[in-house]
Formats: structure tokens, sequence, C-alpha cells
């Protein structure tokens, strides 16, 4: 693309030129551009200027700080609207502000400092660069205003995460006269679908609707993505699918809203669901559907599923990109396919430090501290500066290995990257003390912290204290936990198993009532299991399996022959004062022992076995299950809320340390 300079012959021409090159650019590509140009004379050959010259700088110190524009000063090119498009949109193209700062300057003392669309261009690009104060400012010393305007303003809040700035200018934008189009009221159902919280997000989110419905967009495809996508955000899946039923033409982008929706709120057969259809009316799944999916497999460790979507990947020759990558990742990380994830993570066509985050919690989540601490040193040898994520994934993958020095020593290198520990990151290192049994330092680290200690800081010396069955610094920290955070059950629990394996039933029954006066409800454990794509799930004493007779009968005989082997059961575990005998009873029927049984009934010989459970894995069913993958020969895998146990050969991958 090119125009002409002359001063004194090319002037004559150079309104033709430009707006000729301009009027086909947005037609074709620049090679047909260049062919379809007027032919120059060749004494003319000196004064054009090329499109890659565009934003040279000046030449002269003194210049405007654009060569192009100097040119203009001097009179050597004459100005006109399709000259400043064409800066701007180069601007906006390469992302330099800067020197669309100087454009700016240049229109505000030329006579198009009032022409509304070339100070939309202007506002556009301010706002595509995220300079959205320079937006704002503009925008408010624009004496005229266009719809286009305002769309491009609330665009830019909605873009860039300040909605309520974005939601503000709607009704602004209707007491001067202004109609919205399709593209305005879609940044702004996206703007109320990015607000913090529920209530927000319907309270804005109907009005629109009513508003769309009242204008007629409602069943525009643009508006009707963004209003179902609104919904799903907030939960409300139920008018995401009645808005889904009734838009005339669908496309990719309302499907990925209804997807995502269902995936977010981890209902993973509605999600294959919709996807499967989106496949049978020949909508090709992008990225954003496949990310979505591998989403909620991980929230449900659903790993057959996350694979039969990953090899549909490849069939499709989806390319593994940073993103959906990632979350493919995080899907084999979080159930339980460690060597699936790091395959994943070394075939990355991309690696951003939200890959190497990934990795990283993928091995703190499986225990595996030195792996965390390796891959560490690689991201940094290859030149990636970590973030306050890196090191909370580094510190937890050191507090679950034991990896004391080390989880000790990258906690103090944080300032050597100028990032300021979070709460996050003293409740990490207060849970490594604690695990290490250095429960006196722990408390010393609580108190010579530079901001106010959390439930959750004191949740985890708790935590330390029932390990290793410190009653009285237990009961100490839950009396700060009770102080911050009544309502939670966790502490309560905790306090009273601390008071049950001290023998101090008294106290463990003072908790328990206290509980019972203050509202305060323990989540019931269960534990699940898949087994051919259905999910079976388990608590306490279970009778309600169809398969329960046999379930018990098969946890009998396995319980017989891991105690021929040396398994005794460890009755501290029981938190109730009873006899003995009633111990050993109460302890057999654990929900993960029977979903183990169902396991061992319902699945191939010699094939792995996987387990999710809703809270931290039972000491004595962890001992038990040691005991059971030497008898059986097979791998078990457990996933609690805390992590995963990787049974195997009569051992685990935490080492006993979890």
């Amino acid at each position: 693309m090119s125009f002409i300079v002359s001063k004194f012959k090319c002037k004559g021409i150079t309104f033709f030129s430009l707006l000729h090159v301009a009027h086909y650019s947005s037609r074709f590509s620049t090679a047909a551009v260049a062919s379809i140009e007027p032919k120059i004379p060749p004494d003319f050959s000196s004064c054009i200027v090329q499109d890659k010259d565009l934003l040279l700088k000046s030449l002269n110190p003194s210049g405007t700080g654009l060569h192009v524009l100097d040119l203009v000063d001097e009179g050597s090119l004459e100005p006109h609207p399709t000259l400043y498009h064409l800066l701007l949109k180069k601007c906006t193209f390469l992302r330099k502000p800067k020197l669309g700062k100087i454009v700016h300057a240049h229109i505000s003392n030329s006579h198009f400092r009032g022409d509304v669309v070339i100070l939309n261009t202007l506002l556009n690009m301010y706002a595509k660069c995220g300079c959205l104060d320079d937006a704002r400012n503009l925008f408010d010393e624009m004496s005229l205003k266009d719809m286009v305007t305002w769309t491009t303003l609330i665009t830019a809040y909605s873009q860039h995460d300040r909605p309520l700035d974005a939601l503000l200018l709607f009704p602004q934008m209707l007491s001067l006269g202004f109609f919205p189009n399709e593209f305005t009221l879609s940044s702004l159902l996206k703007a109320s679908a990015a607000l913090p919280d529920t209530p927000q997000i319907y309270f804005h989110g109907a009005q629109l609707h009513g508003f769309s419905f009242k204008c007629g967009f409602h069943s525009n495809v643009y508006v009707g993505s963004s209003l179902l996508d609104m919904y799903a955000r907030c939960g409300c899946m139920d008018e995401a699918h009645f808005v889904f039923d009734v838009l005339p033409s669908k496309n990719e982008v309302s499907w990925n809203a209804l997807i995502a929706g269902h995936a977010r709120k981890g209902q993973l057969n509605r999600a294959l669901s919709l996807f499967l259809k989106m496949l049978r009316q020949d909508f090709q799944p992008t990225h954003f559907t496949f990310s979505s999916i591998f989403g909620a497999c991980a929230s449900t460790g659903s790993l057959e599923q996350g694979k039969w979507v990953h090899a549909h990947v490849i069939k499709s020759g989806g390319e593994i990109i940073a993103f959906m990558g990632n979350t493919l990742l995080h899907m084999y990380a979080k159930s339980g396919s460690i060597q699936d994830a790091k395959m994943i993570f070394d075939r990355l066509v991309k690696r951003d430090l939200v890959s190497w985050n990934s990795m990283l919690t993928a091995y703190a989540q499986h225990g595996l501290g030195k792996e965390a601490v390796q891959c560490f040193q690689k991201m940094l040898n290859i030149g990636l500066v970590p973030n306050d994520i890196t090191f909370l994934c580094l510190l937890t993958a050191c507090s679950r290995a034991a990896l004391l020095e080390e989880g000790k020593y990258y906690f103090k290198s944080m300032k050597r990257y100028n990032i300021e520990p979070g709460i996050s990151h003293y409740v990490t290192i207060v849970d490594l003390l604690g695990r290490a049994g250095l429960l006196n330092e722990a408390l010393r680290f609580i108190n010579e912290m530079p901001i106010q200690p959390t439930a959750a800081v004191w949740g985890a010396l708790l935590g330390a204290c029932r390990m290793h069955k410190n009653v009285e610094m237990g009961s100490f920290a839950a009396e700060r936990v009770f102080e911050l955070d009544p309502h939670d059950s966790g502490p309560h629990v905790l306090l009273s198993n601390i008071y049950a394996s001290g023998n101090r039933w008294r106290d463990a029954a003072k908790v328990r009532k206290l509980m019972k006066e203050t509202g305060v409800k323990k989540e019931p454990a269960c534990s699940w299991v898949e087994i051919q794509n259905t999910v079976h799930m388990f608590v306490a004493s279970d009778d309600s399996h169809p398969q329960m007779g046999a379930i018990y009968k098969k946890w009998e005989e396995i319980s017989a022959r891991i105690k021929e082997i040396g398994y005794v059961p460890d009755t501290s575990h029981v938190l109730f004062y009873m006899d003995e005998q009633e111990r050993e009873v109460k302890l057999q029927y654990h929900s993960e022992k029977l979903a183990l049984a169902f396991a061992l009934l319902n699945s191939p010989h010699g094939s792995t076995i996987r387990i999710k459970k809703n809270i931290r894995v039972c000491g004595d069913c962890h001992s038990a299950f040691k005991f059971v993958s030497k008898v059986v020969g097979r791998e078990i895998i457990v996933r609690d809320t805390n992590r995963f146990h990787h049974f195997y050969d009569g051992s685990c991958s935490c080492g006993d340390f979890w």
C-alpha cells in the first residue's frame, strides 16, 4: 500500500491515490491492492510513502514524532481523513498507543478535530490498546457522539474487566436518545456476566434481557449468545436453555456458552450430551468447547470421558494450543494420571506461564515435591519469570512432600522477584512447618506475620495439631478459627477428633454439642468410583446399593486376607466412645472401603482403581489400602480434598506423610 506525497506535481493526486488504496484495502489483500494502484510516473517515484513506513519516526528531532505527519506539516502531503484512519489502524494493530497519541495531538490541531468518524477510530485505538483512561477522556471531550462512540467505550470497559463502568454508560446513553444495536447489547450482557457476584449478574442481566426482548433483539444470534452466556454464568441453566432453544439461528458461540455453563456446574453428562448434539448438527467444536469439557472432566475426575474427548481432538486434527492444552493437562492430573499430564505438557506447541503453573500444580497434587522443584528450575532456565501462583504451587508441593528446607528457601526467594506473599502463601508455610512437627515454630511464624492471620492460617495449624495429637495447641488454634469463621464445620470436626484421639471424650462431646447449638453441620463423608461411565457413590455403612450384599462380603474377604499379612485396624480413628470390638466393626465399613470392594467386584482384573472422596482419607483406610494393593496386585489411586494417594505393592506415594 502506498500514497503520493509530492509537494508540487504530486500534490494534486494525493487525495485520489490515498482514497483509492484505502477503498480497496478493505476488500483485497495488500498484494491485490498493489496490482490495482494507479501507475505512478517514473519521476514521481521518490514521492511514495510505503505502508511499512507509515509509523516511521521523525527524521528531525524537532518534528511531530512521525515522519508522515512531518510531511503534512511541511505541505508535502495534504491532510486527509483516510491518512489519519490508516495511521490509527496501524497503531491499533501493532498496539502502539504512544504513537497513537502523537496522531491524536496532530488531529487536535487540524480541522478534523471535530470529525466524529476520525475520533471514533481514535477512541477504538485507545480501547484496543487498553488505555481506558485516555479513551474515557477522549469520550468526555467529544462534543458530537454517535452510536459507534457509545458502543466502542462500552465494549472497551466490558473487555477490560470494568463491567460496572460499562453498565453505568447504558442509562446515560438512553437518556440522550441513543438506541443500542446488537453489538451494544452484546457488550452490555458480557459486562453483566463479568460482575463479581451472582445476584448482581442476574439483576442487571435480566433487565437487559427485558430490554432486548422489548426492542426485538432477543432472537439476534449475537445478543442471544450473550444472553445465554450471562444466564449460564450465574447458574440459571433453565433460563439459558430457554434462550438457546428460541434462537432461530445458532453458532459455535451459543453452543460453547451452554456447554461451558454446564461444565462450570460440574454437570459433565449434560455438557457431553450437548457436545454430541453439537456434532450431529454439523457445528465444529472450537478450542473453547474442548477446554470447557476438559474442565468438567477435571472437576469430577472423569478420566475415561476426558480421554474420549482428547481422542476426538486428535482425530479432528486439532492442535493442542496453550489454553486448551493447559485444561487438558489439568484434567489428566485431577483424574489421577500424572504420566499423561506430563506427556501433554511435553507436547504443548507453546508453553506459557500458565502451562508451567499447571504442571507444578499437578506435581503438588500428587505429592511429587522433588519433581516440582526440578520443573521450577527448568522454568527459570528458559527465562520465564514466576508469579505469585507459581510460588504457591511450588510451596504446596514442598509442603506435601516434606521438603522443609526447600519450602523455606523458596518462600524467602519471593522477594527476589518483587512478589509480596499473600495469605495463601502464609497458610502453606504454616502447613509446611506443622506437617514437619515444628508446631511452636509454626505458631511463632503466625504471630510474626506482617498481615492479620485469617481462619485459614489458624486452620492449617489446627490440622497439624490433629496430625501430631497436640491437644493444647489444637484447642488454642480452634478458638481462633471459631472467632474468625464460626460457621465452618471443618475446624469443629478437627477439634472433636483431637479430643477423641486423646481420649478426652467429654471435651469431644462438648464440641459436638456446640455444633448442634450453633447449627453447624458436618459434611457427610462419601466416596465414589466410576465403572463403565456410571458413577457409584457410597457413604459409611451404606445399604442402598443394589450390590450391597456382595460388596460387604467382598470387603470381609479382603479384610481377612490383609490381616493375615499384618494389617491391624487402627481404632483411634473411631471418634465416638464405644468398646474396642464395636470400634473395629465401625471402621470396616467406611465409604472408601465400600467403594474399593465394589471396584474389585466390577472392574477388569489388573486394571487401576480410581476412587474419589469428598474429605480427607481416613488414617485406617489409608493403612488398609496399602495392604490391599499388595494382596490384589493392583494400583489404587485415591483422590481426597487435599491430594492424590497412589497405592501400589504395599506402599503409598505420600510416604505416609499427608
